[in-house]
């Protein structure tokens, strides 16, 4: 559809996502590609006829997006993004994908301050579920015409292991989780704090460790203190002791 082409360009949109820096910008413009997409596909017929093929177009999307989701009292597999779960609470919840490079994002590990984020996000997803949540992870995927092999997201090994049941393919009995075992780079780092650990600080008082990153003399951990909220800290400076 030329108009809808002409309406991106003249508003700006695709100049402006392009000069977005990273992963949102280029799926902002991605997102442009699939509508203009969508508007090819799109047939214009004679229910139509009083309205400008533009308008008709995003008529008809708007319908389709009601019909998307299902009434809560319908049998039916709701598909949707963490982002727009919020707010939101399903009897049986399926969060998928959750490795180590996905969820979190690799680009989330590789740069400093979003993994916070998607911990918070990943938290959102967990907490929708009303009776029974069900966290899946591949151990290999085919990527670029190669298989990789992954580790299960470290937010699944943040989880309280009393809360935990893993169930494998090729088992024959389902069992508790161990985070040692499902191979979370986390659960234990190099200064000798693994996480659940609890320990005291000069300052903040007792807490438990929730959190282990990098290794060496940058190793961090953070710890939910008690009445006093959560702490990153550095590990060779934090003089903890252990209870």
């Amino acid at each position: 559809m030329c108009r809808l082409t002409g309406v991106i360009k003249d508003s700006g949109l695709r100049t402006m996502y392009e000069q977005e820096k990273g992963e949102k910008g280029q799926t902002r413009i991605e997102n442009l590609e699939e509508l203009v997409t969508a508007t090819r596909q799109f047939s214009y017929n004679d229910e139509d006829e009083d309205l400008m093929p533009l308008q008709a177009f995003l008529s008809h999307a708007a319908l389709e997006a009601g019909e998307g989701q299902a009434d809560t009292w319908q049998d039916a597999v709701q598909l949707m993004t963490l982002h727009s779960a919020k707010g939101l609470e399903f009897p049986q919840v399926f969060i998928v994908g959750m490795e180590e490079g996905m969820f979190p994002s690799q680009m989330s590990l590789d740069e400093g301050g979003r993994l916070e984020e998607e911990r918070r996000l990943a938290y959102v997803g967990v907490t929708r579920a009303m009776q029974k949540l069900t966290l899946t992870y591949a151990e290999t995927r085919r990527l670029y015409g190669k298989e990789v092999y992954h580790r299960p997201s470290r937010f699944i090994g943040e989880l309280p292991e009393e809360c935990v049941e893993e169930v494998r393919l090729r088992a024959t009995v389902s069992r508790p989780v161990s985070h040692q075992r499902m191979g979370t780079p986390l659960a234990e780092n190099d200064t000798g704090y693994k996480l659940g650990q609890r320990v005291r600080h000069a300052k903040f008082g007792e807490g438990t460790i929730v959190n282990l990153e990098g290794s060496g003399e940058h190793s961090r951990l953070q710890v939910a203190f008690q009445g006093q909220g959560i702490k990153w800290l550095v590990a060779a400076y934090a003089k903890l002791e252990t209870v």
